[in-house]
């Protein structure tokens, strides 16, 4: 029997398809594109700069936001620009390193949003139900610890999953119908046995998202019990008003999330490939391009700054509420 060197089926290079069925319209699917990682970038990056030089918002609350921020142009920069680069100059191929690296951006920093977004909750958690000692709770060394473990969860989880994804033999053609190198996408392509790659995916999907889903659970309904319990309306109001941005982020993280999840393993042959893309595309683009708009505009006390900043006014104090 001949014996095949796996190393010889290891591709120089991927073609990235972009939108499979929708070539044509690839430079008119651009500008929403484009659109929405400028508006991404300079946000995010607005975002830190407050975070960063305004003293009212040095404080836990915005330390997690800025985690948030960080994660998001990571993730959307990891995809947005080859997509770009697919739509407007046909640049398509993307070395085999290249793909990895890639994948290994996406779904570490995927992974990292959803551990910053159950981070916030628990600091929600905290701020509404033990007011009195939220600043010896969440101390800066305890948030740089946490913030730390939560990269390095999905930094050691999504390793394991990139070197089975090298290991594979690839013999069924090196042409990706993506926008970029989605793990499934491209283990498919391989004429070996995927099963690990399918079985260790799930798993981390659940190690990161199941659990983090279950935190976040478990902490708003804490904080509806202690709302709910407040004997003012108005109290009651505000308390609610501080979780509005954040369960914005979660539904424009979550949502995109489910369905591209369910996708995969349940609707590849009743649902368009194209839509799949477009979807997977969103979901990597949406949170990044929605949170620094909604907690804009949902925060006062970043609102506030960003005023204070446009009409020039230096001596308006802002705190924290």
């Amino acid at each position: 029997m001949i014996m095949l060197n796996e190393t010889d089926l290891t591709p120089a290079s991927f073609i990235l398809n972009g939108i499979p069925g929708l070539e044509d319209m690839h430079m008119w699917m651009s500008l929403p594109f484009c659109s929405m990682y400028a508006v991404a970038v300079v946000g995010n990056c607005g975002l830190l700069y407050l975070i960063r030089y305004e003293d009212s918002l040095h404080r836990s609350r915005y330390y997690f936001l800025a985690m948030l921020s960080l994660t998001d142009l990571v993730m959307c920069s990891s995809t947005i620009p080859k997509a770009l680069c697919i739509f407007w100059f046909h640049l398509k191929e993307i070395s085999f390193v290249e793909c990895l690296v890639q994948m290994f951006f996406i779904h570490t920093f995927t992974g990292m949003e959803s551990g910053v977004l159950m981070l916030m909750a628990l600091d929600r958690y905290v701020a509404i139900c033990y007011p009195l000692r939220y600043s010896t709770i969440l101390t800066n060394p305890v948030i740089g610890k946490i913030g730390l473990a939560t990269f390095l969860r999905a930094v050691l989880l999504i390793i394991p999953l990139i070197f089975f994804t090298k290991r594979l033999p690839y013999c069924r053609g090196n042409i990706i119908h993506h926008t970029y190198c989605d793990q499934l996408s491209v283990a498919k392509l391989s004429c070996g046995n995927i099963k690990l790659n399918v079985i260790y995916g799930l798993m981390a999907a659940f190690l990161i998202g199941g659990f983090d889903i279950l935190c976040i659970t478990i902490s708003y309904t804490m904080i509806l019990r202690a709302v709910v319990s407040l004997s003012s309306a108005e109290a009651r109001q505000k308390a609610f008003s501080t979780c509005t941005a954040h369960i914005c982020a979660i539904v424009f993280s979550y949502s995109p999330a489910f369905f591209c999840f369910f996708f995969n393993r349940f609707g590849s042959h009743t649902i368009p490939p194209s839509c799949h893309i477009i979807v997977a595309n969103i979901y990597l683009l949406l949170p990044p391009t929605m949170n620094p708009i909604v907690y804009g505009v949902k925060t006062k006390q970043i609102r506030d700054c960003v005023i204070r900043i446009l009409s020039g006014s230096k001596d308006t104090k802002f705190h924290s509420t």
